[in-house]
């Protein structure tokens, strides 16, 4: 399985040199190349970036899917796409997806809300310092503590039934309240079991900012 990682226009400090493929997100680009770093495939309308900085993308990267401006999808949909088009497989770490524009953060979040993305959300992971957040489908899954972080936080999204066992917070039928936002729960040095009959999980591994 290629390990890939995709890096958006936010903070680039934690980009690991271990991944086989790096996908850069319009300015992202610029940030892989400037770490060293290959540019295996350039994303994006380019419209946050100089006219010599996408010459210079241009001639370094080894592939560039071009947008316009005006389109449906985020430059990091785009870029998701174009990474299972061409790696059905591969497990994909996104790097730079938090912070600045409110709009774009919230789109990073639900990405499985689109179609296209939605059968690869097992494959997506978004990363930054204090943060990892995976996804899961609709149905009965075991959750593994991640040791870096130190809380996990469950959202379920399309109004499906959430339940949680084996947490230090279980959520089941006879407790059972609705919320957007289950956060701050912890493991208790075992798996979570977590439950929901439809639409998909958005799970949260956090730790206080160091």
């Amino acid at each position: 399985m290629d390990n890939i990682a995709i890096l958006a226009g936010g903070d680039s400090a934690l980009l690991p040199k271990d991944h086989d493929v790096y996908v850069g997100v319009d300015g992202g680009c610029l940030k892989l190349l400037e770490k060293g770093l290959p540019l295996d495939i350039a994303v994006g309308d380019f419209d946050s970036v100089s006219e010599t900085d996408l010459r210079q993308i241009r001639t370094q990267a080894k592939q560039v899917v071009q947008s316009v401006p005006e389109k449906n999808d985020t430059d990091l949909e785009l870029a998701l796409k174009a990474t299972f088009e061409a790696y059905p497989e591969a497990a994909v770490t996104v790097y730079g997806a938090f912070g600045g524009r409110l709009d774009h953060f919230l789109s990073n979040i639900f990405l499985p809300t689109d179609p296209d993305l939605a059968p690869y959300m097992d494959q997506i992971q978004l990363v930054d310092g204090q943060n990892r957040l995976i996804y899961r489908p609709a149905g009965c899954h075991e959750i593994q503590p991640d040791p870096a972080m130190s809380y996990v936080g469950f959202m379920p999204v399309g109004e499906g039934h959430l339940e949680i066992t084996g947490a230090k917070y279980p959520i089941h039928q006879e407790n059972y309240f609705l919320k957007a936002m289950y956060g701050s729960n912890e493991f208790l040095d075992q798996p979570i079991q977590v439950s929901l009959d439809r639409g998909y999980l958005v799970i949260v591994y956090s730790k206080d900012r160091g």
